[in-house]
């Protein structure tokens, strides 16, 4: 398999808050590749977002904000990439809010939800929840939402539902973005 596995923080419920963006390179089923990056939002942060993933204002004080980010990563973003996230509805959703906010345009590639296809293949499990998926397929996932460790389970997940029932169940899964 090839894809890129990624994972966004965010400072608030605003879809344009990002503090922090994880992406790991996958090639021929194997890590090739990461990228980690804080990201200093226009936006404050609440509280409840400093207490799941550690990012505090003093964090990013001295961070690249959004569109200096996506200048770096934005070509592994192509219409038929493989773009990969645990509840990749929420990190599609922070990506489009990002590049609206921004006024860059709409990025366009292929997406796929390690939550859907993890309920699909482990129905057994009492949720999908990355550290649930994790732990049961023994993958290590050190620090919870930390993007970059997240962005390493998640590549994992994929790579071991591949290798352990083919790429045909995950493929009926795959949007277009």
């Amino acid at each position: 398999m090839n894809f890129i596995a990624y994972d966004f923080e965010t400072a608030n419920g605003q879809l344009h808050s990002a503090c922090s963006i994880a992406l790991v390179m996958v090639k021929n089923d194997e890590i090739v590749g990461s990228y980690y990056s804080l990201i200093k939002p226009e936006t404050s942060f609440h509280p409840k977002n400093i207490e799941i993933h550690g990012i505090s204002p003093e964090d990013v004080k001295q961070a690249p904000t959004f569109p200096e980010v996506w200048q770096e990563i934005n070509q592994y973003f192509q219409e038929n990439r493989l773009i990969v996230a645990h509840n990749a509805s929420f990190d599609n959703r922070v990506l489009s809010g990002c590049l609206a906010y921004y006024g860059l345009p709409e990025a366009h590639y292929l997406s796929l939800c390690t939550v859907r296809t993890s309920r699909k293949l482990y129905k057994e499990l009492p949720n999908h929840r990355l550290n649930t998926v994790s732990s049961y397929l023994g993958i290590p996932l050190d620090h919870h939402h930390h993007a970059l460790d997240d962005s390493l389970a998640c590549a994992n997940i994929l790579m071991q539902q591949a290798a352990t029932f083919g790429v045909a169940p995950l493929k009926q899964l795959v949007k277009r973005i």
